[in-house]
């Protein structure tokens, strides 16, 4: 037995006798005393040893890595267990557990990946951040790797957007910040999202960002959805409804015929509504307003084409440029005739030459007139048909009041039912009927106005007269108004 210690004797067995020093002697064969001492008190320190310890990294020799760990302990641990993640260097503090310890070495068995294990799995939480490796993946999610706990991310999780499971071997070697969802303790696994996770990092900007935007500002922003109502854009973490009416000046009746899913747009913050964390946003109101100087491009009376944009009761809509739409009333569709709706003359689409009558700039409305773009025929009627001439029309329409005649295509004339005869008339309708072409005198022109009275009855007074009104119907003459019968003077009233 080889010894260190002087005259080949083990201090530890200095005092005891000859028969119990043989014993042991023979017990111990090439180990000392002190050796075997030593190993069982390293062996001790080793159970003792359990949990989280730290030390200091003094040697790096192929796969292993030697760690001090105070006092006369050392220890091993196994370079392999730092996977993709850089070595420590000599002189780095790092922590680890005992697992045991290696008599022919003598040196303590570390492990690393049990230390970070046993520190998250004693410390996880639902509702905590984690980092997980993404280690595989199957048609359900991710399969992670969290400090050496065992983790699963259903698909639903992985991102705030859809992903498909053919899209998921991207993330397989991927380090994702993820949070706990579940905790299964018996299967010793967890259950995490990363969505969620990305769901709380765009709160937090979305909050900063709303803090900061002020009504009015002009920021930009991207187009997440489009909707019939309009489009939702992000502006920096948080998102504003952009309204299908503040997204052009002109009528617009499909969003995505002015806005895109992914397009980059600058939008103009129109209202805030902190309580309610609600943005409206406007893009036409970064544009150029068309009605800013529409009093200059489109002067009263000039003549102008445009788009028939709408067709409503009472008129036309004509769209003059993007965002000026005039409104062509039913009465200036046409001198001709009268019409019940505009789609008689005109149809949407359709190309139309159209008169300015007005511009207020304040109502944004233009006035516009259809009949009045060609040859008015009332210009210069009161000396086409003076005062005194007679004239020959045929009746175009019947009312209470009287009758009126078409002298030519747009000019019509009335005859006051005073006027139909010398005697008196109970319905107009007697004397005359729509259709029968007539003579009549006329009594006033007004241009201006767009009227003309006829007379009947002073054209029959008419020395130079020789014509004749026709009867209402061809086989029916006009019917004379009976005279009223005086009552008989004397005798009995039956």
């Amino acid at each position: 037995m080889s010894s260190e210690f002087p005259n080949d004797q083990d201090p530890a067995l200095r005092n005891l006798d000859d028969a119990l020093q043989s014993e042991i002697e023979a017990a111990l064969g090439d180990m000392s005393l002190m050796e075997m001492v030593d190993s069982e008190e390293a062996q001790d320190r080793a159970k003792s040893a359990a949990g989280i310890r730290r030390g200091r990294v003094v040697a790096i020799q192929k796969d292993d890595i030697f760690v001090e760990l105070g006092g006369k302990d050392q220890g091993v641990l196994p370079a392999t267990q730092f996977d993709d993640e850089p070595l420590p260097n000599i002189g780095d503090v790092i922590e680890f557990t005992v697992v045991g310890y290696d008599e022919r070495d003598g040196l303590l068995e570390l492990s690393r990946k049990g230390a970070v294990t046993a520190a998250a799995w004693d410390s996880l939480n639902v509702g905590q951040i984690v980092e997980g490796r993404v280690k595989g993946h199957n048609k359900g999610g991710l399969e992670m790797d969290i400090n050496g706990i065992k983790g699963f991310m259903p698909i639903s999780q992985i991102d705030r957007e859809r992903v498909d499971a053919e899209e998921l071997s991207p993330y397989v070697n991927r380090k994702l910040p993820c949070e706990v969802v579940e905790i299964r303790r018996a299967e010793r696994s967890i259950v995490v999202s990363h969505r969620n996770f990305l769901d709380k990092q765009a709160a937090e900007e979305a909050k900063k960002t709303l803090a900061s935007l002020v009504e009015g500002d002009v920021v930009r922003g991207t187009v997440k959805t489009v909707m019939p109502y309009g489009a939702f854009v992000d502006i920096g973490g948080t998102d504003g409804l952009l309204h299908v009416a503040d997204m052009s000046h002109r009528r617009v009746e499909d969003p995505n015929e002015i806005v895109k899913q992914g397009q980059a747009l600058e939008v103009k913050i129109l209202k805030i509504d902190r309580e309610q964390n609600r943005i409206a946003l406007g893009l036409k109101q970064v544009m150029p307003d068309p009605w800013a100087d529409a009093d200059m491009k489109w002067p009263v009376d000039t003549l102008v084409t445009g788009r028939v944009s709408r067709l409503m009761d009472f008129g036309a809509f004509v769209e003059l440029e993007e965002g000026v739409d005039g409104l062509v009333p039913i009465s200036e569709m046409t001198f001709e005739r009268r019409i019940s709706h505009p789609r008689e003359i005109v149809n949407e689409g359709e190309m139309v030459k159209v008169r300015v009558l007005n511009v207020d700039l304040e109502q944004r409305r233009i006035g516009l007139s259809l009949k009045r773009a060609g040859d008015d025929p009332w210009l210069g009627a009161s000396v086409r048909w003076s005062e005194g001439s007679v004239v020959e029309g045929a009746v175009t329409r019947v009312t209470e009041f009287g009758a009126f005649v078409e002298l030519t295509s747009g000019v019509e004339g009335l005859v006051h039912i005073s006027e139909l005869s010398s005697e008196r008339v109970r319905m107009v309708s007697d004397i005359v009927r729509p259709g029968k072409t007539i003579q009549a005198k006329v009594l006033s022109v007004d241009e201006a106005q767009r009227r003309m009275s006829l007379s009947i009855k002073q054209l029959k007074e008419m020395p130079e007269y020789t014509g004749s009104v026709q009867p209402a119907t061809e086989s029916e003459p006009a019917r004379p108004q009976k005279k009223r019968k005086k009552p008989l003077k004397g005798g009995l009233d039956w």
